[in-house]
């Protein structure tokens, strides 16, 4: 079965896919205009259920990517062809996960998405919080951003949880918010070489983004459970 091409896919995805889902879970939606509509931006959002990387392209202004695991590209025959038909219709990039190697082909794939001029979303927790609270940022976010020279527009995701619990294969019907705050310049921050610098602006980040959802903060990082499949 031949691949989906991306441009057509992520049409359809666009142009029928999320006016369908706005209309019938009306997510309530803050901020859209604090999304530059040209350029590269960075969405830096928390991660409270695998639905998130759904409802952050359905609501966003303009054409968002993300990194998803490589898995959800590489499956056979007929359901094999949904599942990447239906990621490459919301934005998603296949990608290998992991340390090392992996971790740091990651950032460069990233790296490239913004170069290009395009928006891209990440979640600085690396993982889901299981409990609710928001979990320390990896400085992966403010290594992009100032390599790229790209802004970050904090996202705050509030009710994803509910909306598809762990575990859960079908979305419920809940009550979601999703706050896009002002774009933040981490240039004066200093240099992408210094690691300080990736701490601060990080944290900097992440206080964003815990003013928009009200999240208790866990003050340590978030590590994935061994049988975490969804990221």
């Amino acid at each position: 079965m031949r691949r989906p091409r991306a441009g057509a896919v992520y049409a359809f995805g666009r142009f029928v896919i999320a006016p369908l889902a706005k209309l019938l879970y009306r997510p309530r939606v803050i901020g859209r205009e604090n999304v530059p509509m040209a350029g590269a931006v960075i969405l830096a959002s928390n991660h409270l259920s695998f639905i998130d990387s759904v409802v952050i392209p359905v609501v966003a202004p303009r054409r968002i990517q993300f990194l998803a695991k490589s898995h959800y590209f590489e499956g056979t025959g007929f359901a094999g062809w949904v599942k990447r038909t239906f990621f490459t219709a919301i934005g998603a990039v296949g990608v290998r996960r992991g340390a090392g190697r992996d971790s740091q082909d990651a950032l460069e794939i990233s790296k490239g998405i913004l170069e290009s001029g395009n928006a891209f979303a990440l979640y600085p927790e690396g993982t889901r919080s299981r409990d609710g609270r928001l979990y320390r940022g990896r400085t992966g976010v403010a290594w992009l951003a100032l390599t790229t020279g790209a802004p970050v527009v904090p996202v705050g995701l509030i009710g994803t949880e509910k909306l598809q619990p762990v575990g859960s294969k079908v979305p419920a019907f809940a009550k979601v918010t999703v706050a896009f705050g002002k774009p933040i310049d981490v240039s004066s921050f200093g240099p992408a070489s210094s690691g300080r610098t990736r701490r601060e602006a990080t944290d900097a980040i992440m206080a964003e983004i815990q003013r928009l959802t009200g999240q208790t903060e866990a003050g340590t990082y978030n590590e994935a459970p061994a049988d975490d499949l969804n990221g």
